[in-house]
């Protein structure tokens, strides 16, 4: 997911927020976790949300739709990469 990407997913998000009932899933099928940040690189849902999805009364969609949102926007969606493996690496 890019800059782009996630701020059309926000205005999605937005809009979805407002539908009175059957709220639509955020997937657009890539079902990728990203490692660090633990979002969905398709949809910013965690694993519990992605589980529970089906289950959930319209108005606890709406809440994720929120936190998608806000996600979204934050930019949290992609942790920082880290040189882990460059740690203690001399220059000789």
């Amino acid at each position: 997911m890019n800059f782009a990407e996630a701020e059309t997913l926000a205005g999605r998000a937005v809009a979805v927020q407002a539908v009175e009932e059957d709220v639509p899933s955020p997937c657009c099928s890539v079902c990728r976790m990203d490692r660090l940040s633990g979002f969905c690189e398709g949809c910013l849902r965690t694993i519990p949300e992605i589980a529970g999805w089906s289950k959930m009364e319209d108005e606890t969609r709406r809440h994720v739709w929120r936190a998608i949102e806000l996600r979204a926007r934050a930019g949290i969606w992609r942790m920082p990469e880290t040189n882990a493996g460059n740690e203690g690496e001399s220059s000789a």
